[in-house]
């Protein structure tokens, strides 16, 4: 059985930077020790990537805080997270979810059984939006979130991603 962990968004401006939480840099150190137990051809990392025309998009009008603009520090993985994820699989999407991970993921589950562990930033956004892709694409294979490595916008909204998740047979960890 292939244990595969996908890191969602461990970039500077969703841990102390734009749009940052206290609750996001929480969870760094548990994040680290959580990448640590996986070997790196066994995680995929995912990069929220906005262009510098982010305000201009549907998702700028409903969130107008620029963050995560290419190229930028705050684009940027977290360094001390960054220098764990040598080899690891890196997939930058302009949006919540990647299509392209789950495919990528749902093409090895083709040839052998695998499990799937997802923790990261946020909770309630990228978090579930990419474990319900994976589910949906994936229905037989077992999926869980660690909430420890996670956090949300708010303690209210992470807990109601888990809650959502769990409604969807992705477990807590």
């Amino acid at each position: 059985m292939r244990k595969i962990l996908v890191v969602v968004d461990m970039q500077n401006d969703f841990i102390d930077g734009a749009l940052g939480t206290p609750e996001a840099v929480a969870i760094v150190e548990n994040v680290k020790d959580k990448i640590r137990s996986y070997d790196n051809k066994d995680i995929f990392v995912t990069m929220d990537t906005h262009e510098t025309d982010y305000l201009n998009t549907q998702e700028g009008r409903n969130l107008p805080v620029e963050h995560c603009i290419r190229g930028t520090e705050g684009w940027q993985i977290r360094d001390d997270i960054a220098e764990l994820l040598d080899g690891a699989a890196v997939y930058e999407k302009p949006t919540f979810g990647s299509v392209t991970l789950a495919d990528d993921i749902a093409e090895i589950a083709s040839r052998r059984d695998i499990e799937i562990e997802v923790i990261g930033l946020c909770t309630d956004i990228c978090v579930v939006s990419n474990a319900l892709l994976l589910k949906a694409k994936m229905p037989e294979v077992k999926i869980s979130v660690d909430p420890a490595c996670c956090a949300g916008v708010t303690t209210e909204s992470h807990e109601a991603a888990l809650k959502t998740m769990q409604m969807c047979q992705i477990c807590a960890r």
